[in-house]
């Protein structure tokens, strides 16, 4: 799944995510978006593309046929479904689970979300040291529970 090179990672892999779908969207539509997000929290990535419409689709919309520009969209992005898996997936090298598409009624605004399989659990390295930030704090030591003194009467306390 992964192609040979560095693995992206942060701002640089949330920027290559916007960039190549972008491009392959505005490949597919003949007009990519003027501002495109991406971001990446755990097993979710999700990509927003703003200013997209076509000038076909502003027109639909101004005549009041944005429902048109709606079902335009929904199979334009079925159709490239597959296109998109594969771009997320070779850069992320990991498997998307689930793919959602959606766009608002006058098709200049996009969201693309891809649900991933989680990453394997990577066994720890017993030869590196420890993160100190992920051990546990150490308990505390509950205070000792002073007990009355047995030769002093509760009478002889008080006075």
């Amino acid at each position: 799944m992964g192609g040979s090179g560095e693995r992206l990672s942060g701002g640089a892999l949330n920027a290559a995510l916007a960039n190549e779908l972008g491009k392959l969207i505005a490949d597919f539509t003949g007009r990519g978006a003027t501002r495109s997000r991406a971001f990446i929290h755990q097993d979710l990535v999700v990509c927003l593309f703003e200013d997209g419409a076509t000038r076909a689709e502003r027109n639909l919309a101004a005549a009041g046929r944005s429902e048109l520009v709606r079902l335009q969209r929904d199979a334009l992005q079925r159709a490239m479904g597959p296109h998109l898996i594969a771009a997320v997936e070779r850069l992320t090298n990991r498997r998307v689970r689930t793919f959602l598409s959606g766009t608002d009624e006058d098709g200049g605004s996009a969201i693309e979300a891809f649900v991933l399989e989680p990453e394997p659990f990577l066994e720890p390295d017993p030869l590196l040291e420890p993160d100190p930030l992920l051990e546990p704090e150490p308990l505390l030591e509950p205070e000792p529970i002073l007990e009355p003194d047995p030769l002093v009467s509760p009478r002889e306390a008080l006075d």
